[in-house]
């Protein structure tokens, strides 16, 4: 009889974990024909999910990444399944700050419309350095992206209302930023906690500064999604990680939805500024609210990029 309700508990822990990887679902139905939605990382895991899911709503979209064989592949995906055929590729590399203004020169002269700028690449925890000498967390998940949107703002703004939507985590709650080392690389998790919480204060700092300019900004937490994140790690450790993804994370689709939602949704921008999760605003630890904070991280961001 134990055995009978330990194998019960088993399987409706299971379902009820299957359940849960399907609640997340944005029921907007807005299209996006005319629109220009560019989106970093787009050739894998939630940014491709992001890409089938726009370009299905009639967008043109632009996968900006630096693999351009994984890209092709991915565009070819995108394309047969949205049967949208307005989908091309971007060579950037966000751990080269010189690839990031080569691109961003190249996008401004190739490109007349940028409606929606979805930060979505990201490295996970790991131990390295980007070219110009950052730690690769910081590095690829902030400093990357933040010279990105400066360098694109021109463009944003002339095609407002326009929106930006960077990717964070919610495991931005386990670390402050210290100021004086921002470029910390001891602990990778600690790291990669850190880069998050920069996303959040960078959305809200970008928010202050683009009020009245018709640039809306927002930070999403798409869950702990089914990704090939673990790609960086051993094959033994990814073989577990396979394991616990799949009972315990949701799928890239699910996890897509929110920033989806944040793409779309009209109500969104009464949280200019906000974190969102689960496609609605999502509550934030206090400390990761602090204006002086966000302001004070844009402009050593600025200073790390020489944009000051």
């Amino acid at each position: 009889m134990y055995l009978f309700y330990t194998i019960l508990a088993a399987l409706s822990s299971f379902f009820v974990l299957k359940w849960m990887k399907r609640r997340r679902f944005c029921t907007d139905v807005k299209r996006l024909d005319g629109k220009t939605v560019l989106i970093t990382g787009g050739n894998s895991g939630v940014g491709k999910e992001t890409a089938v899911a726009l370009a299905l709503r009639g967008a043109r979209v632009i996968i900006a990444c630096r693999d351009e064989d994984r890209a092709r592949k991915a565009i070819r995906e995108i394309k047969a399944r949205s049967h949208n055929m307005n989908v091309i590729f971007m060579e950037l590399d966000l751990a080269n700050m010189r690839s990031i203004r080569e691109f961003c020169k190249s996008y401004l002269q190739r490109e007349k419309r940028l409606d929606i700028l979805i930060n979505n690449a990201g490295v996970p925890s790991i131990l390295n350095w980007t070219d110009d000498n950052f730690s690769m967390c910081f590095g690829v998940n902030h400093l990357g992206h933040f010279l990105l949107t400066n360098l694109l703002l021109p463009r944003l703004k002339e095609c407002a209302p326009s929106r930006v939507i960077t990717l964070t985590c919610s495991s931005y709650k386990y670390q402050k930023l210290d100021f004086q080392d921002l470029n910390y690389n001891l602990f990778p998790f600690l790291t990669y906690c850190r880069s998050k919480l920069a996303n959040i204060y960078f959305t809200q700092e970008l928010a202050h500064i683009m009020e009245g300019k018709g640039v809306t900004a927002y930070a999403v937490h798409p869950g702990y999604v089914q990704s090939n994140w673990t790609c960086h790690y051993s094959f033994l450790y990814q073989m577990f990680m396979k394991v616990i993804t799949f009972m315990f994370f949701i799928p890239c689709e699910a996890g897509a939805q929110t920033v989806v939602y944040c793409t779309v949704a009209d109500e969104v921008t009464a949280h200019n500024g906000g974190y969102f999760s689960d496609c609605r605003p999502a509550k934030l630890k206090p400390f990761a609210k602090d204006a002086g904070v966000a302001k004070k991280l844009w402009e050593a961001s600025e200073r790390l990029v020489k944009l000051a």
